[in-house]
């Protein structure tokens, strides 16, 4: 036990109180570029796909973006792209951050569709930071075969 002080410092101001710890952070005052401050969690938004008898159904959790920031697209006559951005918060000069652990930055995500969807029909919709994305699925006839008697 007597290591722990020796090694902190005297940095921590209550020993029983493991918040109250001062950590140093070695890049206090290093100088960042603002890009800096994209985390990768957001940048790949983590999306489920699942398909029922009726549809294709495509779960995005995407927390604290409105719907005027996400955008739902069908290109390319199969592919289901889910795009958007969240932007970092702006900084006043008095401000002093203490932790940023918030996402930011943009994302895109693409889905190849099997033959079988209707792209005409696609609805989207957003509920407590979750996209749904709902594309019906269409019967897709078997193709027939057709014997061909050989000759000979």
């Amino acid at each position: 036990m007597s290591l722990i002080p020796s090694l902190l410092s005297g940095r921590r101001s209550n020993v029983f109180d493991p918040f109250s710890l001062d950590v140093w952070d070695p890049f206090k005052d290093f100088p960042f570029p603002e890009s800096g401050r994209e985390n990768s969690a957001f940048v790949s938004t983590r999306v489920d796909w699942k398909e029922t008898p009726e549809a294709h159904v495509f779960k995005a959790e995407i927390p604290g973006l409105k719907k005027e920031e996400v955008k739902v697209e069908i290109e390319d006559d199969k592919v289901l792209q889910i795009s958007g951005e969240r932007n970092v918060e702006k900084e006043d000069k008095n401000d002093r951050w203490h932790r940023v652990e918030r996402s930011s930055g943009k994302f895109l995500r693409r889905f190849r569709l099997p033959e079988n969807a209707k792209m005409n029909e696609v609805k989207a919709s957003m509920e407590n930071g979750v996209l749904t994305v709902t594309v019906p699925k269409e019967d897709v006839k078997k193709s027939e075969v057709k014997a061909i008697e050989i000759s000979g």
